[in-house]
């Protein structure tokens, strides 16, 4: 039977920008097995060509074919809910680019979507201008709900904290298209090209990758490296 296979990339392919041991001979053997793979990750600021030059400076080398963020299930989503819509983006790169290259107008008032993603050029100008919009009508979308790391130092601000002003400050809640949401973990099955039976997912964390993999019929494989060591897997299990 065809297989194939969801890789989550921090916890799985490296962690704080080191490889971790074995991630690259695993990719070369899916190459040169011609098994299909993405590399399926949360983080809608970077673009494919982005993550690929990422790895590419650790010895892995891939196409951007085998990168899918969740920039790019936002955008799909979008355009099947509603085909050449606008959106007001509070975003930076990867997000902007998928919306434009899915026909989405980019607009300041008046917008179908106001879209949420990952960046730190936010103001809160245009916090207040996306709680008028939504107040005015506009759909609130997330393109992931993931955390801040609640660690000194830290420049980027988790894309939940700000989901979670808006939402306050507005009384709706966001749709939520990344990781575990049924949305991207579908959409990146298709792009592979694979049924539900035929698709293994590998991820660092039972929350996100783990719970979105079991929830559709997939093949799940948890890696302890950061999230979770066995003895706290042994106490979920049991």
């Amino acid at each position: 039977m065809k297989k194939g296979f969801l890789i989550d990339m921090d916890g799985v392919i490296y962690g704080n920008d080191t490889l971790i041991p074995g991630a690259d001979s695993f990719i070369a053997e899916l190459q040169k097995r011609r098994i299909p793979f993405l590399f399926m990750t949360n983080n809608s600021q970077r673009t494919p060509l982005d993550t690929v030059n990422k790895v590419a400076r650790m010895g892995i080398k891939i196409k951007e074919e085998n990168v899918y963020t969740s920039a790019m299930a936002t955008a799909s989503f979008l355009s099947f809910m509603q085909p050449k819509g606008s959106a007001y983006v509070l975003g930076e790169g990867g997000l902007i680019t998928s919306l434009t290259q899915q026909g989405y107008q980019l607009v300041n008032q008046n917008p179908d979507f106001v879209v949420v993603g990952e960046g730190r050029n936010f103001t809160l100008e245009m916090v207040n201008n996306a709680v008028d919009m939504i107040l005015g009508g506009a759909r609130f979308i997330a393109t992931n709900l993931d955390p801040s790391p609640k660690k000194t130092g830290w420049t980027n601000l988790g894309i939940k904290a700000i989901v979670a002003m808006i939402e306050e400050a507005t009384g709706k809640i966001a749709f939520s298209v990344g990781k575990p949401s049924p949305v991207m973990m579908r959409s990146a099955r298709k792009y592979l090209g694979l049924e539900a039976r035929e698709t293994i997912i590998i991820g660092d964390t039972m929350d996100t990758d783990i719970l979105g993999g079991i929830q559709l019929g997939y093949t799940t494989i948890l890696t302890l490296t950061k999230c979770i060591s066995k003895r706290e897997l042994k106490q979920l299990c049991f």
